[in-house]
């Protein structure tokens, strides 16, 4: 028998059951969980059975546009839907459609990041049976033609291998192109019958990411909105940084996106919170009872979050002129990871729970002030016989440029449990050596009894747990101890957890977990409204005091540790930067 399925109005927040017919109507749920909890008759399909982030199973999909049951702005007129039928009984007609959409294709992230990532989802057996994925961009392709674009930057599992040929090849025959421009109604219209033919009339989920600048955001979210959304399941978008210049533009961007999308439609990707260590530090903290009691002011003496790379900007050196190191990294990817660490433990792992917590964070921090910021620019080098040029040596950057390409700063959260705890920054480009890590650096041992055993500098006997998200990544533990033998010398070691020799399986990229989570509508690792608002208004004042008194930045050579005010930054806190001693500090 077939159950009747009425299409979700705007006002769907309720599921009403038949006990007879099983008809049900959109509820405020997790989609993932729909399918096993609710229609028990409907099986998923094995290679569908994973889990989100959350740890919650992904085995399903939802009719509904969000969370709270809206549909897409372009909607549904509750007085002239139709009503259509599933045959519940019959599993591959239940079984929905994923339509991934990549807008701007032919771009660099599209290709090295995004595709990839998709396959790696495929080869993995994380995508649903029935998915398709779409190129979008104004360059004129063919199917073909993107096809083997796409080839050319699709690895399979270090570790596996197995089929990987046979898997590549079914995966790129299920990727297609439309070829069109970014603010065409007309055009996503053309995009829309093509997806609708390759969905062959099963009840279709669309996702479009967008890999294009921020200024065509919102005639890209118009024209898919209006005419290449989902008529009856949901539709996401994923957007990619940055998120506006400063408080006014990213709340203009805001408020655009939100006249074709509610916020649940919106994924506002990080893809630093996608990474494995990132991921790992709130299981560190609030599953391991020896930490927790050790996370705030009464032990711990300073926290810093680092970024280093040893390259510049090398080509891409005139979209970062338009924001420099503060926007391109400390405002998000930094911030995002010092708001994980410092919230209180959320109600539970969902991700308002979550968002919610961090939003507490940054609402308790103060805005940063000039005295609190260094800001530095890389300058030409020469180096072991070979010549590295400076920023302004870039032929994409203005001469006269003093956009920084380093900046460190010191931030503060007024709350009781890190009042007078100094969050140390540090980000930069064509420094010695690439990482990002954190370092927790603990207080000095009251009346430590071997305090004469580390002579004057008590900074060697400061206890530090360090996470280093990349390369090789790891977290250890510094430690105290004795020096085997007759005399009483003490050694710092480390108690360390190196992933590639705990975990010898290959660690799957962030943007492969960013993926799954937005096809799960799992958004904890995904930025809120009100978290970017708070985010900026820690930022704006400084952005805008640095440009209105065009304050010049201190050079450094290409190389280097970074400008000398960057240690005197630290040293004003007292604090040391934790990653100035040898190659594995």
């Amino acid at each position: 028998m077939a159950a009747q399925i009425t299409p979700p109005s705007s006002s769907s927040s309720s599921l009403a059951f038949s006990s007879e017919f099983n008809v049900w109507k959109p509820m405020r749920c997790c989609f993932f969980n729909w399918v096993s909890q609710v229609c028990p008759r409907i099986r998923p399909t094995n290679h569908f059975r994973i889990k989100s982030s959350n740890g919650h199973p992904l085995n399903a999909v939802s009719m509904q546009g969000g969370m709270d049951g809206s549909p897409l702005a372009k909607g549904i007129n509750p007085e002239e839907q139709e009503e259509f039928f599933i045959d519940i009984l019959d599993k591959e007609e239940a079984l929905s459609t994923l339509s991934i959409t990549v807008v701007g294709a032919s771009g660099d992230l599209a290709k090295k990041k995004i595709f990839p990532a998709l396959f790696a989802l495929y080869y993995e057996d994380c995508l649903p049976k029935n998915f398709i994925v779409f190129g979008y961009a104004r360059s004129k392709l063919t199917d073909e033609e993107l096809r083997n674009i796409i080839s050319t930057t699709l690895t399979c599992r270090i570790d596996k291998r197995e089929n990987c040929k046979d898997k590549m090849e079914q995966f790129l025959k299920r990727c297609f192109y439309h070829s069109g421009e970014y603010n065409s109604e007309e055009n996503f219209a053309e995009l829309d019958s093509k997806l609708k033919k390759k969905e062959a009339g099963k009840l279709s989920n669309r996702l479009f990411y967008l890999s294009i600048p921020p200024n065509i955001f919102v005639d890209v979210v118009r024209c898919a909105s209006m005419k290449a959304s989902s008529a009856y399941g949901w539709t996401r978008v994923i957007v990619e940084k940055p998120f506006g210049r400063d408080s006014e533009s990213s709340a203009e961007l805001t408020r655009c996106l939100k006249k074709y999308l509610t916020e649940d439609q919106i994924f506002r990707i990080d893809h630093y919170l996608g990474k494995e260590l990132v991921e790992n530090l709130s299981v560190l903290r609030f599953s391991n009872l020896i930490f927790e009691p050790l996370w705030s002011r009464n032990y711990i003496r300073n926290v810093q979050f680092i970024f280093s790379e040893d390259f510049g900007t090398e080509g891409r050196g005139g979209y970062f002129d338009n924001y420099g190191i503060i926007r391109d990294i400390m405002q998000n990817h930094l911030l995002q990871i010092l708001a994980l660490f410092a919230m209180e433990t959320p109600v539970s792992l969902d991700a308002e729970d979550v968002r919610n917590e961090k939003v507490k964070v940054l609402r308790s921090m103060k805005p940063l002030e000039l005295e609190d910021v260094i800001i530095g620019q890389y300058k030409g080098h020469n180096k072991g016989g070979r010549a590295y040029p400076g920023y302004t040596d870039d032929s994409t950057v203005p001469k006269n440029s003093i956009t920084p390409t380093f900046a460190a700063a010191a931030l503060f959260i007024n709350n009781a449990r890190w009042d007078g705890v100094p969050f140390l920054m540090k980000a930069g480009k064509a420094l010695h050596r690439k990482r990002a890590e954190i370092r927790v650096q603990f207080r000095h041992v009251p009346g430590n009894l071997y305090k004469r055993n580390f002579g004057t500098d008590l900074d060697k006997a400061t206890n530090e747990l360090v996470l280093r998200v990349q390369p090789d990544e790891a977290i250890y533990l510094k430690i105290n101890n004795k020096v085997p033998g007759l005399g009483m010398r003490l050694d710092r070691s480390d108690l360390n957890l190196l992933y590639r020799a705990r975990y010898p399986t290959e660690i799957p990229d962030a943007y492969e977990r960013l993926l799954l989570d937005a096809i799960a509508g799992e958004r904890r690792l995904f930025i809120r409204s009100d978290e970017l608002d708070a985010a900026w208004s820690l930022f704006t004042p400084l952005l805008k005091e640095l440009e209105a008194k065009k304050i010049a930045p201190e050079l450094y050579p290409y190389g280097s540790r970074g400008p000398v005010g960057a240690h005197y930054l630290a040293a004003k806190y007292n604090v040391r930067w934790g990653d100035l001693g040898g190659e594995d500090d």
